[in-house]
């Protein structure tokens, strides 16, 4: 019998980590190695480094990271890169000091200019300036590309890198205001719901357009590139730009999503638009065109996935039935509390 890959997910609590280990733990094949921040903390690396030496690791996928939405970016900057950088640089050094056979680091659509040409081909990295919001945690995520390409032409190690687009689903983290936006309005169409309150109003204009992708078809598009041979894969990147795009592909304006959003929850009352808030990057589409021509194709459609995510919240989160009842929430038949 074949000895099951031993794979370290480093952040498996989180909306990213968790899909990853659900996808994991359908193969019979896998053995999962996790840690929690209790148990390890990826700031530190000499905790980092002593446990890569005793816990005999395969595979790693990095989905730690400090991430939030622009509330967030603009409050915690230094946090925001200090953390990134700290966790990123402390797995990958580990992973080639202990020869792991393959990793797979995370980033973020964020990496790209603020007004690169759409959609966004991978060659528009270090093109022009970053939507200063996250610009803090965008050069951490570049930072963290550059370390597996050179880590890969000094070192020969099999590092790869995959660039989500904006991401949702189960796991993904639902304050107010610290949020990326779609659990955001989640939250407040739902608040707005239960507490009976008349309108809604959304930072900025409504009309930049976004690019969502449900977590578990990043994870289904993790695995699948991690099962490609290396020769593969160097069809398509290089030693310069190793690192691939994955999205939807599909468009959506904030309004009109906001307006999704609240058919999803229930919430009847007004959507009204704060123009004196930033609106952030204008317009942000994924080519995912190479990942795609390797085979992965996204399942989850926005529509789907919204009310998927949506009946996580609620059951996460609400009380209970019979509470939201008395506050006047009528259930749908597709949220189940």
């Amino acid at each position: 019998m074949n000895k099951p890959e031993r794979i370290f997910v480093a952040g498996h609590r989180g909306m990213v980590g968790s899909a990853l280990v659900r996808a994991l733990r359908a193969r019979p094949d896998v053995e999962l190695v996790l840690q929690t921040r209790q148990q390890l903390d990826l700031c530190d690396g000499t905790q980092v480094d002593t446990f890569f030496a005793r816990s005999g690791i395969d595979t790693v996928y990095v989905a730690a990271a400090r991430v939030g939405g622009i509330h967030a970016n603009h409050h915690y900057p230094a946090e925001f890169i200090r953390q990134n950088l700290l966790i990123q640089t402390h797995v990958i050094h580990a992973a080639w000091r202990h020869h792991i056979g393959k990793l797979l680091f995370l980033g973020s659509s964020c990496i790209y200019p603020r007004l690169a040409p759409q959609p966004i081909s991978e060659e528009s990295l270090l093109t022009g300036p970053l939507e200063p919001t996250n610009e803090p945690y965008a050069v951490a995520k570049i930072a963290g590309i550059k370390l597996c390409e050179s880590y890969n032409r000094q070192y020969g190690t099999d590092f790869r890198c995959l660039m989500p687009t904006n991401l949702y689903g189960p796991g993904d983290n639902f304050h107010a205001e610290d949020s990326h936006v779609l659990p955001a309005l989640i939250r407040r169409f739902h608040d707005a719901m239960i507490h009976g309150q008349p309108h809604v109003t959304i930072w900025g204009s409504g009309d930049p357009l976004r690019e969502f992708l449900h977590v578990d078809d990043l994870a289904t598009a993790c695995l699948h590139l991690m099962a490609l041979p290396r020769e593969e894969l160097n069809k398509l990147v290089t030693p310069q730009r190793s690192h691939l795009n994955v999205g939807s592909g599909e468009e959506v304006r904030i309004g009109h999503l906001a307006t999704m959003i609240a058919e999803a929850v229930g919430y009847e009352g007004h959507i009204a638009f704060d123009t004196n808030r930033p609106d952030g990057t204008p317009r942000k589409l994924l080519d995912s065109s190479k990942l795609r021509h390797l085979g992965w194709q996204p399942s989850i459609s926005l529509r789907e996935g919204i009310e998927s995510t949506v009946q996580h919240y609620l059951a996460a989160h609400a009380t209970s039935s019979m509470d939201l009842a008395s506050r006047g929430y009528v259930e749908r038949p597709q949220l189940r509390l």
